[in-house]
């Protein structure tokens, strides 16, 4: 089941955690960089957050997220994140197939993931995103920045 998250609610705000750091270690891994910024989040961190939460349920349990904030035209999308135990089972894809509905056609899509992480790269070019750059966040580290452009099919 699909829905927001009230990332507000402390009981909320550590379930996210428990899946957004097992998910960002194997990132890290797979980037060979661990100073990625959601790592150090905490439940307070994410308690502020201004992004909007969008939680993959199974059975009540938290099984991956996607977070974004709009501005204007554009929506960013923040994390995408499925906890390890849930990979490949099509979670991400439901994730960003929600999250790009609820944008409509209309609003520019941005998204960033480490160069290396192939798995993230192959799902957003499925989708239609396309490159829009590299920066390089650490000495041989870069994140592979992409968009889906505002007017769709």
């Amino acid at each position: 089941m699909i829905g927001i998250e009230h990332h507000q609610n402390r009981g909320v705000a550590e379930q996210l955690l428990a899946v957004q750091l097992p998910a960002y270690r194997i990132e890290a891994d797979i980037i060979g960089f661990w100073d990625i910024p959601p790592l150090r989040d905490t439940a307070e961190t994410i308690m502020k957050s201004s992004e909007t939460f969008v939680g993959y349920r199974l059975d009540g349990a938290l099984a991956g997220f996607i977070s974004f904030e709009d501005e204007g035209d554009a929506r960013d999308i923040c994390r995408m994140v499925v906890h390890p135990d849930y990979f490949r089972r099509g979670i991400a894809k439901s994730l960003l197939a929600y999250v790009l509905e609820d944008a409509g056609k209309h609003k520019k899509v941005k998204v960033s993931t480490g160069a290396k992480n192939e798995p993230a790269i192959a799902l957003y070019r499925s989708f239609g995103f396309v490159d829009a750059g590299a920066i390089e966040i650490a000495p041989e580290v870069k994140l592979a920045l992409f968009e889906l452009p505002a007017i769709r099919q």
